[in-house]
This record gives C-alpha cells, structure tokens and sequence, in this order.
C-alpha cells in the first residue's frame, strides 16, 4: 500500500489561513475542531463544534451549528515578546495534517525582534477512541539563549464567531487547583455544554488561573535553558446535553480530563492513531497513478467523510460542510443522502442506516412541513438541523428574508429532496436486503414519500404535471416538469407500491393513487434531436458562448455578467439535471442518447456547484469519453484542493468529498448492480495503472483490484457474489481474476 497522504503547508501565508483552518480540520463524528493557529492573527476563523449542536440567534435569523468555547488559543510571550510571524520572523515553518494518525503537527522556528531563536513544535489530535476527547501538545527549545515563556491557554468563549447572544455562561471553575471547567448553554436551544481542560507543565512552572472577558485561563510561567526542550500539554473533553448520557455533562467533562491525565499525549495519540489506521486499512481507495494527486484527493475526501459523519448516534446527519466551518450555517441538505451515504453504503452500510434513520425519526416535522405548503404525506426540508424542521424560511418583522440565508424558494421548489431520500431508501436495501429495516422504516418513508407526490401533481388533460420547482441543477427556478425531479418521483412511487406488495400493506387507496400516478405521469421523452429536455422551457430559451466561464473554475465569474433573472432565461446551468439523472439511471436510455446528452448539457453547463464536474465525470467515463472524464474528475477534486485561496474559508464541501469517491467507483472502476448481481465494466484513465479498492455488497466484502489488463477480485467474507464483468457473468465464491 502506498503512504496515506499528509496536508502539507510549507510557508506561513495569512492569505490562506482560513483555508487551510479547514482543510486540515481534526474530527471524529462527534467533535469538529477547524486547525487555526495557537497564536492570533487578524481575521482568523476559530471554530470548534459538537455535531448536532444548533442554534437560533432570534427569530428572524436562521437556524445555525453553535461555534464553540475555543481550546486552542494560548498567548506565548518570550522575555516580553508576543509569540506571532507578525512580531518577529518565522525562519522554518512546516505544518502536516498526517491523514494516516489524524493529528496535526506544526514546527516552526522564530526569531524574535532581538534576533534570538526559538523552536515550536505543536502537535494537536481530536480523540478517534473516546469522541469527547482532544488534547494538543508544545514543546519548546531555546536556540540562542535562556529566556522566560509565559503562556496563557484556557477556554475562550469569548471568541465565539463574533456572534452575540450564543451562549450563556452557567459556571466556570477550577477543580484542585488543575482542571479548568466552563459550562454554557445555548440561548434558544437550550443545550448545556460543558468543557473541561487541563494545561501540563513542568513541576517547577508557576502557575496561576484567572477569569477574564469571558476566558477562563491558567498562566505559566517557566525558564528556558539554551537546548534543552520544555513540554506542555493540553488535554480536554467535551460534552453536551444533547447527546444520551447517563451522567451530567459537568461531571462527564471533568471525570473524563481526571481519567486520562496520567496517560500523557503521546499515548492518548497512539490509541486514536490505531483507529485511524484501521479505518485506513478498512476503506482506502488505493490509485498508481501518474499523477498522485489523484491518490491525494481520495485520501483528502475519505478522511474528512470519516471524520464528519457521526456514526454514533442515528438523530444526527451530516451538514454540507461537516464540522469544519459554518458554511451554509451547518445545515444538512439533499447532498447527504445523494453523495455522502454512498461511500458508507458500500464499505459500513450499517452507517448509512443510521443517516436513513435521521430522516425517518422527522417524518412527523415532515408531514407538517407539506401540510403548511398545501400537501399530504412528507415534505422533507431543504435545509434541516437536529430538529428536523425547515431553516430556510425564516423571516423578519417586516416580513422580508433574511440576509443571511438562502432564497426560501429554494425550500418551496426543491422538493426533489423527497425523491433523492426514497432513492436512498431503495439503494439501501438493494445493497444490504435488511428486511427489518425495509418492512418498518423503509416502507414508512417510500409511503409518506410517495403520498406527497401523488399530491403534489397538477392534472392537464389527463397527463400529471409537477410543475414549479426547482432541480438540483440551479439557475433555472420554478420550472414545469423538471426532467430530474419527474423520473425521480416516478421511481419513488413505483418503489412504494411495490413494496407495499411485498409486505402486504393494506392501504388500497394508496395503492390506488399510485397506480394512477405511474399511469399517467407526464416524463420528458427525447426530442427529435434525442435531447431531453431538462424541464419545460429550456430548450426553447436562447444559448450563450460559456467558454470563458467554463475556464474560471468555480470562481462565479458568470453571476458577475449576468444577473439571476438573466440566467434563468438563458440556457445556462450551474450542474446539468438531466446528466444527474443519467448518472443515477445508467439503463434508463440508450448509449446514445446518454452520449448526445451529455454532450448537449456539457455544452451549456458552468460547473458551478461543487458536485457538478464530478457527476459529468461518471458520465462521462461510462460513455467511454475517458480522457473527457478524467478531466472533469481532476477539476472536481480542485474545488478545496485548488488555487482559490478562499475556497473554503467557510468549511471543506461535504458533497463534493462523496463525488470524489464516487466518481472513482462508479466511473473509473465502472461499478453498476441490480438486485441479483453486480456488474463491472472498467473505465480507466490512461494514467492510472491500477486502482484496488474495499466494495461491500449484500453482506460479502470484496477486494477489488483493477489494472490495465487484468481485474481480480477476492471475496474475503460473505455469501457467494453473482458478478458480471464486462458482459461475462462469473459466480464468485473465493478468489477471481479475469483479463480485460
């Protein structure tokens, strides 16, 4: 196996401190902690999270993930002098995130205003073994001569995103002149957290703590002698009241610090750095490529989902920026289900169940959320928190939005969230064929499901329309028969109603109504040209030359030109709608009408969103447009990854980690299934040379490895797999390898 990648930042560079505050974030499915620096810097986006902590600010604002106290700060003063590139020089500065042990390491030397040397090394790791837990690590030399450090480090909630009104302080504290505790709790709702923290230092130190503006810190002080190392180390926990606890969160935060005190950082690191490697060893994606920043941007996109998804607890979901910044205010939307499950679907399918189980437990916020819009059965929210509600939809006094959210259109059209939970649903169970989880909350949501689609049609003539909405695609707003949306719904009611078969489900006027509804609704069929139309109207709209917009990745430069009303008479789109049904339906149409499609689409998409490039690359590949595919897999790995230097500022895109993966597994290695078999038919760039990854399917784990001439695959537990490679069907019971 070939390393697991590190973030490397190889010179200290302001500009891009935010950036990389998220690409290096540490995680573990519980707590999200943004890699800032120790030292302040103007600008600087601190930011500590707990998954599914969220609150309201007031009620004209939306819904957002609570930033945290903050425990990484400290403020290093050296015989007087701030610790800072900005009040002296950092001479040598290197900084990893090790993706293979999940901690963070920063060395760097400084040379203070009188031209003394100091050498840094920081070391940092969020808990993988106990998810309440994080701890960081200093250790510092004198080069040149002796000198005092003084060091304050606490808990800082004073810093928390120059928001007012997030948190109230309950109680800060110090236990036995060693622990420092800080408990807060959320204004609107109502959530304790509760922090604890302790600062390590040498026997001899001075050590004093005390409160102010809202921080609770110790101060150390300690001599240091040329070349000899002083350490100090920081170990924390963290806990809420949101999460199912038996104990209280005060004495949880504190208890936890006192038990894993005398461990040290060194070992607490070792135990979190095994889970790592497992999961590694588990769920890698391995490439021999000639270009390894492929092998980057899947080792990048694997460690930030495992790091984002809380697989210990099924209430929560997974935010559009996972626990690495306040993006879209933390919010979970359709990208979960759609690009994110996948990856756990098939190596830990016990994962996705949870997610699925996320949704089901809103289905009653959900039947009222499509009562309010005038509908029956579930209208899942666009936008949703823990409670499983719609955020978009906040207004002020006036009774004007926000400006700090999205368009509340966005929540009243973009219902083909339903359609994309019910696909979720479906895969699910054509993966892993739970008939306990189907019979219950399967069957539950493709009902409620399909019972708003059957209510959300406008009968024309007999044909059944859905009309004003708004596809995944984005520019075109409020349109008729969205082609993405139709066949969607249409895959979710067929799937109800053969379910409800399955497992005798009584309710005949359903039955009845869906019957009806896959009658008579209306699907856009190719054109004379073999296009499909992607809704009503837009083949009818005027075309534009894109190809200098085409050019500026993800830089919005089109929004500069044109304004949104303009683009959404144009035949201009953000991702193409009809190229995501293709990739979700490879056997709807044939070779070439997915071929003249995807052309025609490619043609008049910008790639705007951070999925886009990557679902064309599926595509793409599929239809043999190899060199195409590579292309636009390449570029849709740049969307963190790339030159932007503000690109994620606000959080790494969930979404677009998923599409990575998938874009290798279901474009490259060619990976397609029914419910009796799994089907594989490689696609490989010409600059890979092999690609050997994990694929679990219904209870067998294969290992699949892929080269230029030969592919073999070797079940290493589970039932007999039926595979079809390359047209040629193979019973699997052992060890295959076949020649391509």
């Amino acid at each position: 196996m070939n390393e697991v990648n590190k973030i490397i930042e190889k010179e200290f560079d302001q500009q891009l401190i935010n950036k990389y505050a998220s690409l290096m974030a540490l995680g573990n499915g519980c707590i999200g902690l943004r890699s800032t620096h120790e030292e302040e810097y103007e600008g600087q986006i601190r930011g500590m999270y707990v998954a599914g902590v969220y609150n309201q600010l007031s009620p004209s604002q939306t819904t957002k993930l609570v930033n945290l106290p903050d425990l990484v700060g400290m403020e290093i003063e050296i015989n007087g002098d701030v610790f800072s590139n900005a009040t002296g020089q950092f001479l040598f500065y290197d900084r990893k995130l090790d993706m293979l042990t999940g901690e963070l390491i920063r060395e760097v030397i400084w040379k203070n205003k009188d031209g003394n040397r100091f050498h840094f090394l920081f070391q940092r790791f969020v808990s993988k073994d106990d998810l309440h837990l994080l701890a960081s690590k200093l250790t510092v030399t004198a080069l040149d001569c002796n000198a005092i450090i003084k060091i304050k480090t606490g808990i800082n909630a004073q810093c928390v995103n120059q928001e007012k009104n997030e948190l109230t302080e309950e109680l800060v504290k110090v236990f036995d002149k060693r622990i420092m505790q800080g408990v807060y709790q959320t204004t609107e709702s109502k959530y304790k957290i509760a922090i604890a923290t302790t600062f390590v230092s040498p026997d001899e130190s001075e050590v004093s703590f005390f409160t102010l503006n809202n921080q609770l810190l110790a101060a150390v002080t300690q001599e240091l002698v040329v070349d000899h190392s002083v350490w100090f180390e920081k170990i924390s926990s963290i806990y809420t009241s949101n999460e199912m606890l038996r104990e209280d969160p005060a004495a949880a935060s504190v208890n936890t610090v006192q038990k894993y005190l005398s461990e040290g950082y060194d070992n607490l690191r070792n135990s979190t750095t095994i889970k790592w490697q497992d999961f590694w060893k588990q769920k890698r994606v391995e490439i021999t490529s000639k270009d390894k920043e492929d092998q980057y941007a899947l080792d990048f996109s694997l460690y930030h989902i495992e790091a984002m998804t809380p697989a210990h607890d099924d209430r929560l979901s997974i935010g559009s920026r996972g626990l690495t910044g306040e993006g879209n205010k933390g919010l979970v939307y359709w990208g979960t289900e759609m690009f994110i499950a996948p990856f756990h679907l098939f190596t830990e399918p016990e994962i996705m169940k949870r997610l699925l189980r996320y949704r089901y437990q809103h289905i009653k916020e959900a039947k009222v959320n499509a009562a309010l819009a005038g509908y029956q059965g579930t209208l899942f929210p666009w936008a949703s928190a823990f409670s499983g509600k719609e955020e978009t939809l906040k207004r002020s006094e006036n009774n004007k939005v926000s400006d700090d959210i999205q368009d509340p259109k966005l929540a009243k059209g973009s219902v083909h969230i339903v359609a994309d939970i019910a696909f979720a649903v479906v895969q699910y169970y054509e993966n892993t064929l739970n008939e306990g989880f189907m019979a219950k909350e399967g069957l539950e949501l493709l009902k409620e499901t399909a019972r708003f689609w059957v209510s959300r049609t406008t009968d024309v003539n007999g044909d059944l329309l859905i009309n004003n909405v708004i596809g995944p695609g984005g520019f075109t707003e409020l349109v008729d028969n969205n082609a993405y949306t139709n066949y969607m719904a249409f895959f979710n009611v067929q799937n109800a109603l053969n379910f409800m078969g399955k497992y005798n489900d009584p309710d005949a006027e359903l039955l009845q109504k869906c019957t009806d509804f896959l009658k008579r609704l209306y699907l856009p069929k190719p054109n004379d040209e073999n296009i499909i139309p992607q809704d009503d109207t837009f083949l009818e709209q005027p075309e534009i030359d894109l190809t200098e917009y085409k050019q500026s990745l993800g830089s919005r430069e089109i929004l500069l030109d044109y304004s949104q009303k303009e683009l959404n008479e144009l035949q201009v789109l953000k991702q193409a709608d009809v190229v995501m049904l293709l990739y979700l339906f490879p056997d709807l149409f044939s070779t070439d009408i997915v071929k003249k499609n995807l052309e025609y689409y490619e043609e008049r998409t910008v790639h705007e969103t951070s999925i886009s490039n990557l679902v064309h690359a599926i595509v793409a590949a599929r239809c043999d447009y190899i060199d195409e595919a590579y292309q636009l897999f390449q570029e849709g790995c740049l969307i963190d990854l790339g030159p932007n230097p503000n690109s994620s500022d606000e959080g790494i895109h969930a979404a677009s980690l998923g599409a990575n993966w998938l874009a290798a597994i279901f474009g490259f290695a060619n990976i397609s299934m029914d419910i009796n078999r799994l089907k594989i038919e490689p696609k490989l760039p010409s600059s890979w040379d092999k690609m050997n990854f994990p694929f679990l399917w219904q209870g067998a784990k294969l290992e699949i490895i892929i080269a230029k001439r030969t592919m073999t695959i070797t079940k290493q537990y589970g039932p007999p797999v039926t595979l079809e490679i390359n047209g040629e069907t193979f019973d699997l019971t052992d060890k295959l390898k076949v020649g391509l």
